[in-house]
């Protein structure tokens, strides 16, 4: 497939609809978010261009340009005149990300083609976020179709990862522990085993919960942050052999973010003086990556471990000081009230409602140890 040359037609198909679109959400908006539009629509048909060459070149014969939008793109237009270009940047950047990488391994693409196709999807991620600042700093949100990530605390203000980690650590092990405790008691209660069968069941949870959670965080944030240092180096290296198209790549995110097109230019201009800020800034701005807060495997791995024992040892406690339907009672109020306890807190900083939240962990919580606590009465009986 990589020697048939009719593959030019999609990549020319795929780049006029584009530059088509591109110009036709030019007309929904103003400013310099219409000139980035039309400046990326420029940059698609120079694409075009390019494929249209190929074609000639193998002696294929060049369709003709489309002359309206295809239906998928004309209810983006449609959308984007209805309540402004902001509701369909997501989108656009979602649509732009899962096809920048359609050139990489394409040996007749010019050089800089991968990197144009990156650009777009980040030119609108900048877009969003200047909604997002314009939100915080004039109390109106825009007209914008929100991202899961945005109304959660951690996404904004924990780059460590450490408080997911934490509200995740006492919820998982709250849930698991309790459903485990339950599943044992359950067959006690039929005569299979003793209270101490119990008390060693939610010890042994609890432990093994906890160091495997710490060692899954510890790993995924290694990995993480590893994966962040490389595109660090790989922008360092785009920075160091290739600073013009940075220059511009830093002109076109700077106008997305409201400036004039002399003033990004002069910013972009004066970043580029110094590689330190340069690469400082690309990362930041390009890539959404703060260089100095990359996570901490550790901080997050002793976070996961401290949490998860916290919650396993909730329903665990009655057990160590009580005996009998005593024991048990307590047990299940204490996971109750830590279970509306947790979810509450995930809601207050998710930003959704702290009800709705509480109830979806009471109904996991509960659930769970309904089952396991049926399915220890069954085996119980079976046993005893």
């Amino acid at each position: 497939m990589a020697d048939d040359p009719r593959r030019f037609l999609r990549y020319l198909e795929a780049e006029r609809n584009a530059a088509l679109l591109y110009r036709a959400l030019a007309e929904t908006t103003q400013g310099d978010r219409r000139e980035a539009m039309l400046e990326l629509a420029t940059i698609e048909e120079l694409h075009a261009g390019h494929w249209a060459a190929k074609l000639q070149e193998r002696g294929i014969a060049v369709p003709p340009a489309p002359a309206r939008l295809d239906p998928k793109d004309a209810s983006i237009v449609a959308r984007a005149r209805a309540t402004g270009l902001s509701d369909v940047l997501a989108q656009l950047e979602a649509e732009e990300g899962a096809n920048a990488g359609m050139y990489d391994d394409e040996p007749d693409a010019a050089p800089s083609m991968s990197q144009d196709e990156r650009e777009h999807a980040r030119v609108f991620a900048n877009m969003r976020q200047s909604d997002v600042e314009t939100e915080k700093l004039t109390g109106k949100p825009p007209h914008r179709v929100l991202s899961p990530g945005d109304g959660e605390p951690w996404h904004r203000g924990d780059r460590s990862g450490s408080l997911r980690a934490g509200v995740f650590g006492v919820s998982d092990g709250l849930v698991s522990n309790t459903a485990l405790i339950m599943g044992f008691a359950g067959a006690t209660a039929q005569g299979a085993g003793s209270e101490s069968t119990v008390v060693l069941a939610g010890l042994a949870g609890l432990l093994a919960g906890a160091f495997s959670m710490a060692a899954g965080e510890f790993v995924s944030v290694a990995s993480q942050r590893d994966l962040f240092r490389r595109e660090i180096e790989m922008e360092a290296a785009e920075l160091r052999d290739k600073p013009e198209e940075e220059q511009r790549e830093l002109e076109l995110i700077y106008r997305a973010k409201g400036l004039t097109r002399e003033a990004a230019a002069t910013t972009a201009a004066h970043i580029m003086k110094d590689p330190k800020i340069a690469l400082d800034t690309l990362a930041r701005e390009e890539l959404g990556l703060d260089p100095d807060e990359l996570g901490s495997p550790w901080k997050v791995a002793v976070t996961s471990f401290v949490t998860f024992t916290v919650g396993a040892f909730v329903p665990l406690l009655p057990y160590l000081l009580l005996k009998g339907p005593a024991a048990f009672m307590l047990s299940i109020v204490l996971a109750v009230i830590a279970l509306f306890a947790v979810g509450s807190v995930v809601g207050y900083l998710s930003g959704r409602s702290k009800v709705f939240c509480a109830m979806r962990q009471f109904g996991w919580g509960a659930g769970a140890a309904f089952v396991t606590y049926a399915v220890g009465s069954v085996i119980g009986v079976g046993v005893s």
